[in-house]
């Protein structure tokens, strides 16, 4: 029922938003789902145990919130197996007519602590959340990747500007005319806070391909918890891609506004597919920009694994 309800609003929204307009908010582009409601998401009350999960788009939102839910929440007795991702872990700033404020979704979660969602730069990033010195968990995917991920989404995804063709969506991504800015503010900025502000935890996409046990481990330090080897063994089973992908709960099928016959929500999962999709050309064009945009950053990615 709650699904069915959820997917009736955004299909409702999808059709009074069908052309959604980028424009600049604060600095960064955003669209007006997600400055609606810009008080309350700028007024918004942490409460000392939130755990923030921030990201730029398509950097593996979804796979953190799910591992951070199973860890706190996956073996508790009696709850309801659907519900879906996006109801456990609320996305904080997004406001669409039709359907519940995620302010309001955060407070009505009836578990603590509280998983919530962003993806705003960190610098729009509610003040409560540093004053109630709230754990925050900050997930980085490498730019090329980010990049494909994203374009593929932004193909399906009605609430978002149309995607346009590759070559110039590239030309946006480097020139962050996408919803939430640009990927390398976004990345260095949430780097540099972390050198001031402890209880924060960077991650990177790659290393979670790499070894997930091992990553959900250092999730299971950094948050104080204690799993038996054998929860995390089920937790590890549980949000490997292929999981999460067959899953109604978070492979987001039971959101109409997105059209996952255009492009999966959850398309490879892998980590170097851009290889697949820039040409020599593209490839140089964009490393020149890349290296240029990160040469004094101390920020490192893998491009391949």
């Amino acid at each position: 029922m709650v699904v069915a309800r959820r997917a009736d609003h955004l299909k409702a929204t999808a059709i009074m938003n069908e052309s959604p307009k980028l424009f600049e908010f604060e600095g960064t582009m955003m669209t007006q789902i997600f400055t609606n409601n810009w008080q309350r998401v700028k007024n918004f009350k942490a409460r000392p145990d939130d755990i923030l999960i921030a990201t730029y788009p398509k950097a593996g939102t979804t796979w953190v919130s799910e591992i951070v839910d199973q860890l706190y929440f996956g073996g508790m007795e009696g709850r309801n197996p659907n519900i879906p991702i996006y109801e456990r872990v609320p996305f904080l700033e997004i406001c669409a007519e039709g359907f519940q404020p995620g302010t309001e979704a955060v407070e009505n979660l009836p578990t603590s602590p509280r998983l919530i969602k962003t993806h705003l730069p960190v610098q729009l990033v509610p003040k409560s959340f540093w004053e109630q010195n709230c754990r925050v968990l900050y997930v980085a995917r490498n730019a090329k990747d980010n990049l494909l991920s994203y374009y593929h989404f932004d193909r399906m995804n009605k609430l978002h500007p149309e995607a346009g063709p590759w070559d110039k969506y590239i030309q946006k991504f480097n020139s962050g005319q996408l919803v939430f800015g640009s990927w390398y503010d976004h990345v260095q900025g949430w780097w540099n806070r972390r050198e001031s502000y402890p209880r924060m935890l960077y991650l990177f996409y790659e290393d979670m391909k790499e070894d997930l046990t091992r990553e959900i481990s250092h999730l299971c330090s950094f948050l104080g918890l204690s799993p038996s080897e054998k929860e995390k063994e089920r937790v590890t089973q549980k949000t490997k891609f292929e999981a999460m992908k067959n899953n109604s709960m978070t492979n987001y099928s039971t959101v109409e506004i997105m059209d996952q016959s255009i492009s999966p929500f959850m398309r490879k999962g892998t980590v170097g597919d851009w290889k697949n999709h820039f040409t020599v050309a593209q490839n140089e064009a964009f490393d020149e920009e890349y290296n240029k945009r990160m040469e004094k950053s101390t920020l490192a990615f893998r491009m391949e694994i």
